[in-house]
C-alpha cells in the first residue's frame, strides 16, 4: 500500500512539474484562444510561371535573430535593459521564419525574380539575401511596434555583397489586439522595401 502511494505521488509530482514547465512556455498561463500570423499586402498576382537566367534567382535565407526573439512571443522594451512581453499573444511560429516567409512571398508578388528557398539553393542560389532581425517587439516608451532589419544581399560567387537596414515603426497599444496587426504592417513595410532593394 505504501508502494502503490509513493507511486502516486510520484506521478501527481512529475505532472504538475511538466504543467508548470508549460505554463511557463505559454507565458505563465493559458495559451491565448488563436494564434497570430503575418501575412503580406502586397497584390496577390495569382499563378506565376517564371524562368530565370543562371545565377539571377534569389534565395532568401532565415534571418539570425537575439535571444529574446527566439520565441513565439512578442518582447516589450520597458526599458534600454528590461524586456517583457505582450500578454495574451502569441505567434504560431518564431518571427525570424515567420518573416522570411513574409519576404519571400513579398519578393515574389512585387518583382519578376524566381524566388528559392534556401532548402532549393542546390538548384541555383543566385542572388543571396542573408539578414539579421535585429527587433521586431513593441516600444513602450514611444507606443511603436519596430521592426528593425539588417540586410546582406550577396550576388552569385560572393563577387558583390551590399548591406542595408531597413526599419519600420507603426503606432500600437501595447495590447495584443494592438500590437499583432501593427507588427504586420511594420513588416510589409520592410519587406517591400527589401523587394525593391532587391530589384525587378
Amino acid at each position: 500500500m505504501r508502494l502503490f502511494s509513493r507511486t502516486l505521488a510520484s506521478m501527481c509530482l512529475a505532472a504538475a512539474l511538466s504543467a508548470c514547465s508549460l505554463g511557463g512556455l505559454l507565458g505563465g498561463g493559458k495559451a491565448p484562444a488563436t494564434l497570430a500570423t503575418l501575412t503580406p499586402e502586397a497584390a496577390d498576382p495569382g499563378p506565376i510561371t517564371r524562368t530565370t537566367s543562371a545565377g539571377q534567382a534569389v534565395t532568401i535565407e532565415v534571418p539570425i535573430v537575439p535571444q529574446e526573439l527566439r520565441t513565439v512571443r512578442v518582447p516589450v522594451q520597458i526599458t534600454p535593459t528590461d524586456v517583457q512581453y505582450v500578454t495574451n499573444f502569441q505567434w504560431v511560429d518564431t518571427p525570424d521564419r515567420l518573416f522570411q516567409n513574409l519576404l519571400e512571398e513579398t519578393v515574389r508578388r512585387t518583382t519578376s525574380r524566381v524566388v528559392l528557398d534556401p532548402r532549393q539553393s542546390g538548384l541555383d542560389p543566385g542572388i543571396v539575401l542573408y539578414g539579421q532581425l535585429e527587433r521586431f517587439g513593441y516600444d513602450a516608451q514611444t507606443g511603436q511596434a519596430v521592426v528593425v532589419y539588417d540586410g546582406s544581399l550577396a550576388t552569385a560567387g560572393g563577387n558583390q555583397v551590399q548591406t542595408r537596414r531597413f526599419t519600420a515603426t507603426v503606432p500600437a497599444n501595447g495590447t495584443g489586439a494592438s500590437v499583432g496587426p501593427a507588427l504586420n504592417r511594420a513588416a510589409n513595410q520592410v519587406a517591400l522595401e527589401v523587394a525593391q532593394w532587391i530589384g525587378r
